[in-house]
């Protein structure tokens, strides 16, 4: 399935239905008075999460959403059906703004959670309320109000426990696809990868994380370049971050200027990353250039005050012990939300 992550749709809810005007008459009862009923009240438009759905891909055939409008009043004092509501459903995660205004509507985490985002009209009155001792027949009524239009816009952000980034064709994918039953398409060439891709791992009996790779963080990401400003927000999400170095070492390129490079753009994200957790994680220890390298690496970031990890996702190499570590991170923070609630 194509992985949409963004839809601008308008909505516009039911108008009320108009009041009637109308009089009794039947043979026995002369002068009856007023029998118009009220018009009904139109639909709400409610937008509501689900974990049925993972990309905003329908809202590609389906931009304009509109509520049922109420009924008109009658005859005999009948009050007109209010309209039925629309829902619309998206996947859990997903942002709704206002497009016009830019405020935030609703944050939809949890699935079954719902929003209103558009009112229906009132029904207009009939002209049984306007009946007085000095008006015994009125001719007035109301309309019914107009239902709320609006647009919005949509914004899908993964749900994970665990982010993983890195310079193109580091092997995020590849760690994914050994830790989880995700199956990403892998290759030897750069932006591989053109869709996060979600993958649950296993603890141990009971207990996993998800798990994202999140592709398009390269030099200049924040600002647009690649794929960078489209993904940069799903990393918003996450708990912890894995920051996945290649050492086989591409063009030349040296291992920590690659790492300062992408704790560049995660602190210059449209929503900074640059306080959350961060486990290093050097890759692709099954090269013996990456072997080489991995010792002065090690010993540089340790003068910085920095730890890092070494893996092979080919292998498995140091993957057991990379589990391990997210885990007990994971629970770190678990502890602090719980404290932080508590307070």
């Amino acid at each position: 399935m194509k992985f949409v992550d963004e839809a601008e749709i308008s909505v516009t809810a039911g108008s009320g239905g108009d009041g009637c005007i109308a009089f009794r008459r039947e043979k026995f009862v002369p002068r009856g008075g007023p029998s118009g009923g009220d018009g009904g009240n139109g639909g709400h438009v409610y937008v509501e999460a689900t974990t049925r759905l993972t990309t905003l891909l329908d809202f590609r055939y389906r931009p304009h959403i509109h509520a049922q409008r109420g009924e008109h009043g009658r005859g005999k004092d009948q009050y007109g059906h209010g309209g039925e509501n629309e829902t619309i459903r998206v996947p859990v995660g997903t942002l709704v703004r206002d497009a016009d205004t830019g405020e935030t509507l609703a944050d939809l985490k949890q699935d079954g959670q719902r929003v209103a985002v558009a009112r229906g009209g009132k029904g207009g009155l009939g002209n049984i309320h306007f009946r007085s001792s000095t008006k015994q027949a009125p001719r007035i009524s109301t309309p019914g109000e107009a239902g709320e239009e609006r647009r919005l816009s949509l914004e899908l952000r993964l749900l994970a426990d665990v982010g993983v980034v890195g310079f193109p064709n580091a092997g995020k994918s590849s760690l994914v696809a050994r830790l989880s039953a995700a199956r990403p398409k892998i290759a030897d060439y750069p932006f591989t990868t053109l869709q996060p891709h979600l993958g649950v791992v296993r603890i141990d009996e009971g207990a996993s994380f998800v798990m994202a790779d999140v592709p398009g963080i390269i030099e200049g990401a924040h600002k647009g370049v690649g794929l960078g400003t489209r993904f940069l927000r799903h990393l918003s999400r996450t708990g912890t971050l894995i920051h996945l170095v290649d050492l086989s070492c591409p063009e030349g390129r040296d291992p920590l200027t690659d790492i300062r490079t992408i704790d560049e753009e995660l602190a210059g994200a449209e929503v900074s990353m640059k306080e959350k957790p961060r486990i290093l994680v050097a890759n692709k220890m099954d090269l013996p250039e990456a072997r080489e390298k991995f010792e002065d690496l090690e010993a540089r970031l340790k003068e910085r005050g920095k730890e890092i990890l070494a893996i092979s996702t080919a292998t498995g190499e140091g993957l057991s012990e990379l589990v391990a570590r997210i885990a007990a991170e994971l629970r770190r923070l678990k502890v602090e939300a719980e404290e932080s609630d508590d307070d």
